[in-house]
């Protein structure tokens, strides 16, 4: 928005503000006036800064509040109550979607639309579906999407004024992985599926392990274990079904040695227990650590251009490649002939890398040569290359993933605070006239 186009806005609000009044007195003046003859179809309930909230918008918003309200089985507050709420919500909001109006910030119909069909899906319902649920409670869709298009854009206004606020050290993160808190956090987590065969009511401990023997043989060729306790529920005597996550220390007793020992996708052999034969699947898993296999290379870039081809870029790379092989210095070529701003200066050092990290052509060379090999010249988006592979490890990116953990949620909880005393700060001093 430019500065003429703001300054029509804010005289346009201001008319807004003076028709009211000279509204009520013309009518006052016209001849025949009377009482009944009036019929006021909306009003301003708020002004705030540049912007005035009306009493439509705040009843709308109170209706899909008491939807939402009703449907999560709360009772409702009273109405005086959640009105001033809400006006006050609305009052906030109104200020940072007129921060997000002067910084350019625009949600597209595009991420709209993906964004209703996300908040579609989790209802476990497609968008249209979802429209006509919402339309059947009497609301509307309409509303309902721009208010999530509002709701996106205080997101980002949010974290534009927000993020730069916050500070995470390395000592924070340090002291949250040794707190109760912080070891929870991290834990190991199993996602399991299980299935039971009872032994009550006459049930023996020899049918149990055969029926889950069944299953366990079905399940590896494919079977979803939810479909084959469906299909074998022998009157009642299976059960089963998703266990969701949980940590080992919320592991039941029965299943804490098993679950640790499974790989991902593997279904234990049948166990019993005092009260029936079970079968364990493990369906994911996380925190645990996990190896993973990293390389440490380093390369020289060549780029074609108007003096250079492929050809000439490739011969100029074997002549280097012989250099170095005749005893030159790897680090010391690349210094001098790489292209590449991120690595010439530091001998063409690439670091520790690990798979996914580079472009195809890059990772497929650097997989097949062994620690020590130059390879020959290849091509890839960037150039022509060649590379040296220094050597690999195994390295445990467990710590790697509990250091991230920590951070995000140290970052969330400061968030929060950091957001609920902005809030506060722009609301104070910002200009509000609330109607009676």
């Amino acid at each position: 928005m430019t500065d003429k186009t703001l300054q029509l806005t804010q005289r346009f609000i201001q008319s807004v503000k003076r028709c009211t009044h000279i509204a009520a007195l013309s009518l006052l003046l016209l001849p025949g006036y009377s009482q009944a003859e009036v019929k006021i179809i909306d009003k301003v309930v708020a002004v705030v800064d540049d912007g005035i909230i009306m009493e439509s918008e705040l009843d709308e918003r109170i209706e899909q509040v008491q939807y939402n309200i009703k449907s999560q089985g709360r009772p409702l507050p009273a109405k005086d109550t959640l009105r001033k709420d809400i006006l006050d919500t609305m009052i906030v909001e109104n200020l940072q979607l007129q921060m997000g109006q002067r910084a350019g910030v625009r949600i597209s119909d595009q991420q709209l639309n993906q964004a209703m069909a996300t908040i579609a899906k989790q209802n476990g319902m497609q968008l249209k579906q979802f429209r006509k649920a919402l339309e059947k409670d009497g609301l509307s869709y309409k509303a309902t999407r721009e208010q999530i298009r509002r709701e996106m854009i205080l997101q980002q206004v949010q974290a534009g004024n927000i993020n730069n606020r916050i500070q995470i050290t390395d000592q924070e993160v340090e002291n949250f992985l040794t707190s109760k808190q912080g070891s929870a956090l991290t834990a190991t987590q199993y996602h399991l599926a299980h299935l039971f065969y009872s032994l009550e009511n006459g049930g023996k401990k020899e049918a149990g392990m055969a029926a889950l023997n069944k299953a366990k043989r079905a399940i590896e060729k494919g079977q979803k274990l939810g479909a084959w306790q469906k299909a074998h529920s022998e009157a009642g005597r299976i059960q089963g079904g998703d266990l969701g996550w949980r940590r080992s220390e919320d592991l039941p007793g029965v299943f804490a040695e098993v679950a640790p020992t499974l790989k991902v996708g593997q279904v234990s052999a049948p166990f019993a227990s005092e009260s029936g034969v079970h079968l364990v699947q493990l369906l994911e898993k996380r925190g645990a650590g996990k190896m993973i296999e990293q390389t440490k290379a380093r390369h020289i870039l060549l780029k074609t251009s108007a003096i250079r081809n492929d050809q000439q870029a490739q011969d100029q790379l074997n002549k280097l490649r012989q250099r170095i092989l005749d005893g030159e210095d790897f680090a010391a070529l690349a210094k001098k002939y790489s292209e590449d701003i991120g690595s010439a200066s530091e001998g063409g050092d690439l670091g520790w890398s690990q798979k996914g990290q580079f472009v195809p052509a890059f990772e497929k060379t650097m997989a097949a040569s062994a620690p020590g090999d130059i390879s020959k010249p290849f091509k890839s988006q960037f150039g022509w290359h060649i590379l040296q592979v220094e050597e690999r490890r195994q390295h445990d990116a467990s710590s790697d993933q509990q250091q991230r953990a920590a951070r995000n949620y140290i970052h969330q909880r400061k968030f929060k605070e950091e957001l609920d005393a902005w809030l506060l700060k722009i609301r104070d001093e910002a200009y509000i006239d609330i109607k009676s």
